[in-house]
């Protein structure tokens, strides 16, 4: 089974390989315009008008702190999700081999474990920072 899915990884791997490059030949050549030297070193822009147009907030502290720690738990529990999934593909393509099926519960218990970790860590970081925001303001 596993031999047959490495076979049609590949062949859609060489079918990308093959027709990415017919694809492309047609694409239209861009080239750069010359910038002047006020363009290129950014001219009359303020440093609040470029964080306003790249859409940078002038934020607090323990809010952007708190942006980027829901972020990193964010990618964990997607890591953690990806884990659940990749014990139950080894289970499914297990075949009824005690040991794969063994092998497949304990990374499925592992993903579940890290999940139940990364939800526990949002929930106390989200309390701590809600009550460090109240506490200051």
């Amino acid at each position: 089974m596993f031999k047959k899915i490495k076979a049609l990884f590949l062949g859609g791997l060489m079918a990308v390989a093959i027709a990415a490059p017919t694809l492309l030949a047609g694409a239209p050549s861009v080239h750069a315009q010359a910038l002047t030297e006020d363009e290129f070193f950014g001219g009359e822009i303020t440093g609040s008008e470029f964080a306003d147009t790249a859409g940078l907030t002038s934020g607090d502290l323990p809010t952007t702190i708190a942006a980027i720690i829901r972020v990193a738990l964010g990618f964990l529990g997607i890591i953690a999700v990806c884990i659940i999934l990749i014990g139950g593909f080894k289970w499914m393509t297990a075949q009824g081999n005690e040991d794969k099926v063994k092998t497949a519960k304990k990374v499925l218990i592992s993903g579940i474990i890290g999940l139940v970790i990364v939800l526990s860590a949002f929930a106390i970081a989200q309390f701590v920072i809600s009550s460090i925001v109240t506490a200051t303001s």
